[in-house]
């Protein structure tokens, strides 16, 4: 697919969704195929802390990490086109989510409960699973997170299947 006539390379392209979605994976894909920098949220936030993710949660708590967070991806939507995969949180936060809305284009990787416990499954390192259930955690995420994760202009479900095929869906997306 030529990325000439996509209606998102004069922005910053959002990936938001809940984690084990594929906002990374499928984010580093879909800016290599568009030829843009990959940007992942959580690996900025935590070079500019100087310590984990789970670190900062376990220090400061999930308010201060948020607050770092929005900062963060203020700092990297800053108007140049590139792909910028957010942790699953990130849209929750009003201010955050007005910024993403703005001067973004947001999009939501959607998956099934299956998918996201399996994938996640495959990473110790996320703090809001620390010794939780993960079908739990996540099916009580969705919940409350699905409905404002809509809120994006896009929406794209991340399937099982190759992440490829998610990539592919995206580009149809932007290019409508």
């Amino acid at each position: 697919m030529n990325p000439a006539p996509l209606r998102s390379l004069n922005r910053p392209i959002v990936l938001i969704g809940l984690m084990g979605a594929g906002k990374t994976t499928v984010g580093r894909r879909l800016a290599q195929r568009l030829d843009l920098p990959f940007v992942d949220a959580d690996e900025e936030i935590e070079a500019a802390a100087g310590m984990s993710i789970s670190e900062i949660f376990q220090m400061f708590g999930e308010a201060y990490f948020r607050d770092g967070e929005r900062r963060v991806i203020a700092r990297l939507i800053d108007g140049s086109p590139k792909v910028i995969a957010t942790g699953g949180g990130a849209f929750m936060n009003e201010r955050t989510r007005a910024l993403i809305l703005e001067k973004t284009t947001a999009v939501w990787l959607e998956a099934d409960l299956d998918t996201l416990v399996e994938r996640v499954r495959r990473r110790s390192t996320r703090p809001l699973l620390k010794d939780r259930d993960p079908r739990q955690v996540l099916g009580d995420l969705a919940k409350l997170r699905n409905p404002v994760y809509a809120l994006a202009p896009i929406h794209v479900r991340s399937q099982p299947s190759p992440h490829d095929a998610t990539v592919k869906a995206i580009l149809r997306a932007l290019a409508r």
